[in-house]
């Protein structure tokens, strides 16, 4: 479980600019094996949580507490999963996703049959010794995802990743991930600013005001598992989807709403 208690945090004035408070009084629980899709304004502190949660940014005030302890840094029970695929660009598909596993000091014939397993389940057969270069978008993406599953986290934090590539494709990584979540039962916190794509990935989404983010509101979704094919047809997902386009064009009109109780 994932716990978020009255987190703040202001980055420091930087060449000339003021100081910015990015969130105030962040409260979120996430409970294990959930999905969790985050929305909210542009800047309203959504990459800032999920960096945190990774413990690569900690908070200045409050706590990030997961399964009782808490967050001091990166650790082994996370993995991120960014928009900018990140791969490293003098290695090959296999070599980029056994990456962490050999920083992590595992045998090579150990990491590279787990590089290969995930090469199947990711659909990037035929492509073991490629660069990256010599891939799409979408295969891009396919391979940085399999390399933050090949350590095996039990939290996955996934920040735009699908952002950067063709509406085709992102579908299809959409679907991809369904299944990865029906398979692995990782627990998942996906920021988005696709109010589409947080209905139709996730278990709950929560919607945070603008800078200074807090959590306005946590949505269950609703729609079971595994997702229906007309989920685009869905009554009860085109009255979400409606409120949360709603909340988040009013808050482009008026002063950031408070949390609810």
């Amino acid at each position: 479980m994932i716990t978020v208690r009255d987190v703040h945090k202001t980055f420091p004035a930087r060449n000339g600019n003021a100081a910015t408070l990015a969130l105030q009084g962040v409260n979120l629980t996430i409970g294990t094996d959930e999905f969790v899709s985050v929305v909210g304004p542009s800047g309203c502190g959504k990459t800032t949580l999920i960096r945190m949660i990774a413990g690569l940014v900690l908070p200045d005030a409050g706590a990030i507490v997961i399964d009782g302890l808490p967050v001091s840094g990166p650790g082994p029970d996370r993995a991120v999963v960014f928009q900018q695929f990140a791969l490293l660009p003098w290695a090959t598909v296999t070599e980029n996703i056994a990456f962490g596993l050999e920083l992590r000091g595992m045998a090579r014939a150990e990491r590279l049959a787990i590089a290969h397993d995930l090469i199947y389940a990711m659909g990037l057969r035929g492509f073991d010794r490629h660069y990256p270069r010599q891939l799409s978008g979408g295969m891009q993406q396919r391979v940085g995802l399999a390399r933050a599953l090949a350590v095996n986290p039990a939290i996955l934090l996934m920040d735009e990743p699908f952002a950067s590539v063709d509406a085709q494709t992102r579908r299809t990584l959409q679907e991809d991930l369904l299944g990865l979540a029906e398979r692995t039962r990782k627990t998942i916190v996906f920021v988005t600013h696709d109010i589409d794509e947080a209905v139709r990935l996730a278990d709950r989404v929560v919607l945070m005001s603008p800078r200074p983010g807090h959590v306005v509101e946590l949505l269950p979704v609703g729609l079971g598992r595994p997702r229906p094919d007309d989920l685009d047809q869905d009554p009860q997902a085109i009255q979400l989807k409606a409120y949360l386009w709603r909340q988040l064009r009013g808050m482009q009109q008026s002063p950031p709403p408070k949390s609810r109780p």
